[in-house]
């Protein structure tokens, strides 16, 4: 789909890479060894994406270091596009829809990343959660989106200690508090 607006493959690893994960953040070289892309090619989008604000640029040392803008006002935009591309929107929606004891559906691994990748590993974080149902609705999933799911189940009291070795993570998704009515 995004391929057929975008016909840089480049740009598109580059948005990838940059606006799943907005904590993101590479340099030039690393992004070419990364994407095995020339320096240039990648310089070329690099500069185009920068030009156009959506990307800012830091020095540390002598490496730029890219990040993505959030405060752009397309940002939510794209990210929203991107979740759509890779099929996350429709894993959150029809996990978080199905399994009701979930608090937070986080994305760990390549695509939290920025790194586009057939397999989607998420972590749900909550109770009594039915592992039969989940796996079902995954294999459903999958062949809507053409791309594996791998999810795993912890419970909230687990969480912190379960991602402190984790360096690519990415809260997808979280329940809502209840609203107090005041009568």
């Amino acid at each position: 789909m995004l391929e057929s607006l975008i016909t840089s493959q480049t740009r598109i690893r580059l948005l990838l890479k940059f606006f799943l994960n907005s904590n993101t953040s590479s340099y030039l070289r690393g992004l070419a060894e990364e994407f095995q892309e020339s320096t240039n090619a990648v310089r070329i989008e690099l500069n185009r994406l920068e030009k156009a604000g959506l990307l800012t640029a830091t020095f540390l040392g002598n490496k730029k270091i890219y990040q993505a803008n959030v405060k752009h006002p397309l940002f939510n935009e794209i990210h929203n596009i991107l979740l759509k591309h890779t099929g996350i929107d429709q894993v959150i929606e029809r996990v978080t829809e199905s399994l009701g004891n979930i608090t937070k559906v986080y994305l760990i691994g390549e695509m939290a990343e920025g790194r586009d990748s057939k397999i989607i590993e998420i972590v749900l974080v909550g109770n009594q959660i039915d592992k039969d149902n989940l796996s079902r609705l995954c294999k459903s999933v999958e062949e809507m989106i053409g791309r594996r799911i791998q999810a795993q189940i912890i419970s909230p009291e687990k969480e912190t200690v379960h991602f402190e070795k984790e360096k690519s993570l990415l809260l997808l998704w979280e329940k809502a508090a209840p609203r107090i009515k005041i009568k």
